[in-house]
């Protein structure tokens, strides 16, 4: 029997439709963490003008990548920078990220798929900042790994096609100055992109906010 009642309950401070939908009625979304949900670019920006004295600004990425922008010296300082604990664990999350999560939540199974294994010291930084944005993510869906297609999805939401290359469902390229030249992908611009697409908002306008 298919469930179409929605409750809601109160998590930091906004309101989170509780998933009650049958699983046969929901997709099984798998979502990136890295500039996706996270505003991980802002930092490294932050940390090159600080660290290095080098001022960069996004118009530069327009299908660069920051290796490319940044130069080899000053990317591989970053990179060591990026392998210490605690440097993803105050990123800023991706604007519209933190209503647009609730929304999917409360009607599809949603899964964190990123590739910590570049990282391996931000295992525990990357969970801690789930945890604090997302609570209500249960720790059984945050998958940590290298390839994404071991993940069973129906959607992949990422910044990067080549994690699309080997996965069986149907990858969502989320729009980024980097891929801007990619093709091949359907393409979500931006989060209330993403809930136009996955028709989440005609089911259930209005179900959250963003916390304050």
């Amino acid at each position: 029997m298919v469930i179409n009642r929605r409750l809601t309950e109160t998590v930091r401070g906004a309101t989170m439709a509780v998933n009650t939908f049958d699983e046969a009625t929901m997709s099984r979304i798998a979502i990136d963490m890295d500039e996706v949900l996270v505003d991980t670019l802002s930092k490294q920006l932050r940390w090159l003008a600080e660290q290095r004295g080098i001022v960069l600004d996004r118009t530069q990425f327009h299908g660069r990548h920051l290796r490319e922008v940044a130069g080899a010296e000053h990317y591989a300082a970053l990179r060591e920078a990026m392998h210490q604990p605690d440097f993803f664990l105050d990123l800023p999350v991706m604007p519209g990220a933190l209503r647009s999560m609730s929304l999917l939540f409360a009607r599809h199974q949603v899964f964190i798929a990123t590739a910590a294994m570049e990282f391996p010291p931000s295992f525990n930084a990357k969970f801690s900042w789930l945890q604090t944005h997302f609570p209500y993510l249960p720790a059984e869906r945050i998958v940590f790994c290298g390839d994404k297609s071991i993940v069973q999805a129906d959607y992949l939401i990422d910044d990067h096609a080549r994690h699309f290359t080997h996965f069986r469902g149907q990858g969502l390229l989320f729009a980024a100055a980097h891929n801007r030249d990619v093709a091949g992908y359907p393409v979500v611009q931006d989060w209330e992109d993403v809930l136009r697409y996955f028709k989440v908002e005609e089911a259930m306008p209005q179900v959250c906010h963003e916390a304050v």
